[in-house]
């Protein structure tokens, strides 16, 4: 899907396989509906949590229903059980993908995390893997479906952030939040400056 435009670019940062050699989930921030196909970037298989309606959609919705990943209803009270569906498949070194916003930015700031994905590091001492993507907001804010013709992406893999480390569930949301925010904020300033040179 990315190749397809040659308006489009992107670079891939730390994306090491060694950061994912312990029992892992991956969160990252959502930008927009490209977010999926960004990440398929990635040189890892991963099991994806994604909201049911992704899986309505023709071809692409039909491609990750057949490929095993995992519809979740965020307004179902029964959510947060679906999660337990990635424990195998994280135990035996396939990391699950979640994005702990819940859902797409709309102005392109970083939202508030849910619990879900470190609620479930902290029960089975899984490493939290965060991952920053950059430039699906502008290429295709929520709610639209045109794109931009030229845009630029980024994917910043950093360090895995074991559970363990830290006490509670919200400690280690807060912790990594904090990771994401950064790097988003300093991934957006850089695109402005190369922007205005």
């Amino acid at each position: 899907m990315l190749k397809v435009n040659p308006g489009w670019s992107y670079d891939i940062r730390g994306a090491d396989p060694e950061k994912i050699k312990e029992p892992t989930i991956v969160v990252a921030n959502h930008q927009s509906f490209l977010d999926l196909p960004l990440s398929y970037l990635l040189p890892w298989t991963m099991k994806w949590v994604a909201k049911k309606d992704l899986f309505k959609i023709p071809i692409f919705g039909w491609i990750i229903f057949m490929t095993g990943h995992i519809s979740i209803d965020r307004k179902s009270l029964r959510s947060a059980k679906v999660l337990d569906k990635l424990v195998e498949p994280i135990q035996e070194r396939i990391p699950g993908m979640i994005f702990p916003e819940g859902t797409r930015t709309t102005n392109g700031d970083l939202k508030t995390f849910k619990n879900g994905a470190f609620k479930l590091a902290k029960r089975y001492n899984f490493n939290i893997l965060p991952v920053v993507l950059d430039g699906g907001y502008q290429a295709m804010p929520s709610g639209e479906w045109r794109v931009r013709p030229q845009q630029h992406f980024t994917i910043s893999v950093l360090d895995p952030v074991p559970s363990e480390q830290y006490e509670s569930e919200n400690e280690l949301k807060d912790a990594v939040y904090a990771l994401i925010k950064q790097e988003l904020q300093s991934l957006q300033t850089n695109s402005k400056g190369a922007r205005k040179q």
